[in-house]
């Protein structure tokens, strides 16, 4: 159960990088904007190499609800009000484009990955939230975006209003991107995986280093990785933060009524489906919070979710589990272009918001561009280098004091009493003075680590439901017994042997 359902497919695999190469544009990260934005390239005859610290596909792309939509919450009331018509509307226009490309790429290539288009669908239970789906309604009739505010669900989940966005879509992500990725190859391009990248140098060019001394020499870098595991000086930490959600899969004793929902309320809930051979799986999702950081100890958003589950989509049965984590940015557009002004041929692609679907296709399609030194209608909308005092001041205010918090709060949270501690379960303790996370296993054994992230010194806490540590500041989660899980962190946590 334990499994994401987009993973249960063949992903190809690739050979580990092991020796130095000269190429045109070196790309790391092997997700949905690292491939798309390789095929694009290798489309106009730049010649590419693609590096994946793990496997393909295994990290957010393989952790998504797969939603190809322009209705990202209650957004364009708020970009209107911080940005303006104009931009707010380049914004819409960019997810359209988005997902005409992935509907134009099906069609061209015959892709079987259950591209199908569907409404998008908000909901409120809150009399303060009904109002701000008004104002989100006001706000796509002047956008021309067709929409309908209603009265029902075809849930039971208790509501009071839905903003419905017409004709969006929703699709498998990973049988999309296993025809890309052969696209990729036909086209010259190169991947490997379980390859590291973990700084970059500036001489005649960029030179990529990996962690077992393999360079990679290129006139530009892309830094798909989710969250930059190169920053320049760019202060990337500062500028976003990192949540968590869960999503869990199941049958129901119901037929799926259609349709892509999300509860605009707190907690929010996620639902859409997805065809598995003759089963209709409903995918349930939500229960965010920020990484790192939980409301009460052994805090279980699978749990919860199936709570949910059990009262109002009447489950036949319980299929998959998965998490996933994305970043948000001050002013919750993405940052897409040069890592800086320092570093103008190294560019990034962060801060999707948990939008990455159509956010990775105008990611792809505006580094490709920069790359290749065509105009981009979107250049200045979701350049890096932005800055906007209203809202970015405050929030850069609260988001750093958070950080600040978390440097130090973990270090106090110690339990010295690991002895009794149950198997699967994990405490934080003091070990000749310094501060140790301990895992007991199912076979009793202990594991011990420094729980120091290895990014920039933020204290580690315990995720109860995916038995990792993660960390609040970043966002760098690692095993329980210290193996990186994912960045912007590149090394392991230290381990220790409770013996000496």
């Amino acid at each position: 159960m334990a499994q994401s359902i987009w993973l249960t497919n063949n992903i190809k695999s690739f050979d580990s990088l092991n020796e130095s190469l000269e190429t045109d544009v070196t790309i790391v990260g092997g997700g949905i904007t690292g491939i798309l934005s390789a095929y694009l390239l290798s489309e106009n005859g730049v010649q590419v190499v693609l590096l994946e610290r793990g496997r393909l596909l295994h990290g957010t792309t393989g952790h998504t609800t797969a939603k190809v939509t322009a209705q990202h919450g209650l957004i364009y009331n708020e970009l209107m009000e911080h940005f303006g018509l104009e931009n707010t509307q380049k914004y819409y226009q960019s997810q359209v484009e988005a997902i005409q490309f992935i509907k134009r790429m099906t069609e061209q290539y015959q892709i079987a990955c259950q591209f199908d288009q569907q409404d998008a669908i908000l909901y409120t239970n809150s009399d303060q939230n009904y109002k701000k789906l008004e104002d989100e309604a006001n706000a796509y009739q002047k956008l021309n975006i067709s929409a309908d505010l209603m009265k029902e669900i075809p849930f039971e989940i208790p509501h009071k209003a839905a903003l419905t966005m017409r004709q969006q879509a929703q699709f498998h992500p990973t049988d999309f991107l296993k025809v890309i990725i052969d696209k990729i190859i036909e086209n010259g391009g190169k991947i490997y995986e379980n390859t590291t990248a973990v700084d970059i140098d500036y001489q005649n060019k960029v030179t990529l280093r990996t962690a077992r001394n393999h360079n990679v020499l290129s006139d530009n870098v892309i830094v798909a990785t989710q969250f930059p595991f190169y920053e320049g000086q760019a202060f990337y930490s500062t500028r976003m933060y990192p949540s968590r959600s869960y999503v869990i899969g199941l049958t129901s004793n119901r037929d799926y009524p259609g349709g892509m929902y999300l509860d605009v309320d707190q907690p929010k809930r996620s639902i859409r489906y997805v065809k598995q051979k003759d089963e209709t799986i409903w995918l349930l999702g939500g229960e965010s919070h920020k990484t790192g950081q939980y409301k009460k100890e052994n805090t279980n958003p699978y749990r919860d979710l199936q709570s949910f589950g059990s009262q109002y989509l009447d489950v036949k049965d319980w299929h998959y589990k998965w998490s996933t984590q994305d970043y948000t940015t001050l002013d919750k557009l993405p940052y897409i272009g040069s890592l800086n002004k320092r570093h103008p041929n190294v560019y990034v692609a962060t801060g999707f918001r948990k939008w990455g679907m159509t956010n990775s296709v105008v990611a792809a399609h505006l580094l490709t561009d920069l790359i290749m030194n065509r105009d981009n209608p979107y250049k200045e909308l979701y350049k890096p280098q932005r800055f906007h005092a209203d809202p970015d001041v405050k929030k850069f205010i609260s988001y750093n004091s958070n950080v600040t918090k978390e440097l130090v709060k973990g270090k106090l949270s110690v339990n010295n009493k690991h002895e009794h501690l149950e198997p699967k379960t994990a405490t934080k303790t003091n070990h000749n003075g310094q501060t140790i996370g301990i895992y007991k296993d199912e076979r009793h054994q202990l594991h011990a680590v420094d729980t120091t992230c290895t990014h920039l010194g933020c204290e580690c806490n315990w995720n109860h439901a995916d038995k990792s540590w993660d960390c609040p500041c970043h966002g760098s989660r690692f095993s329980y017994d210290g193996t990186i899980i994912e960045g912007p962190a590149t090394k392991h946590l230290k381990k220790f042997d409770l013996e000496n």
